[in-house]
């Protein structure tokens, strides 16, 4: 046998085994099953996230307060305005990380107070004092 004639020979059996492939890919694919019997059974409702003051969900919230008590030994130990600065970027970074909207955000920054006023008070508070500020939203630059 020729190089020419094992080409169409290799090609065809190439194009069977995609075939195959895609025929157990297709059984295997989301929503479908082995049993050929349709089943009228509703999948279950997806739960919605617990969602917090602000806008945002329990999680999202629980995740700022972490990352700012994190911050708040450093913050203690450097000047306010070195602080400030450590406060625009957490809470940028913070709201890239979780998919907040961070155009929206700069247009409402107290949402960043809302926020940290129901679900970590306290870390607030002493953010307030380490920075010297008389909330999170006169600190935040619009991002």
């Amino acid at each position: 046998m020729t190089r020419f004639r094992r080409v169409p020979v290799a090609a065809a059996a190439a194009a069977a085994a995609a075939a195959a492939m895609i025929g157990l890919l297709g059984a295997c694919a989301p929503g479908t099953t082995s049993d050929p019997t349709p089943s009228n059974t509703p999948a279950p409702p997806a739960s919605e996230p617990a969602h917090a003051p602000g806008g945002v969900t329990e999680a999202q919230a629980a995740d700022l307060c972490t990352r700012i008590e994190g911050q708040l030994r450093s913050w203690r130990t450097y000047t306010p305005s070195v602080g400030k600065g450590g406060l625009n970027i957490l809470v940028g970074e913070w709201g890239a990380a979780n998919g907040i909207d961070l155009i929206a955000l700069a247009g409402d920054r107290a949402r960043v107070d809302t926020i940290t006023s129901e679900q970590c008070s306290q870390v607030r508070d002493e953010t307030l004092t380490a920075l010297q500020i008389p909330d999170l939203a006169s600190s935040l630059v619009g991002f």
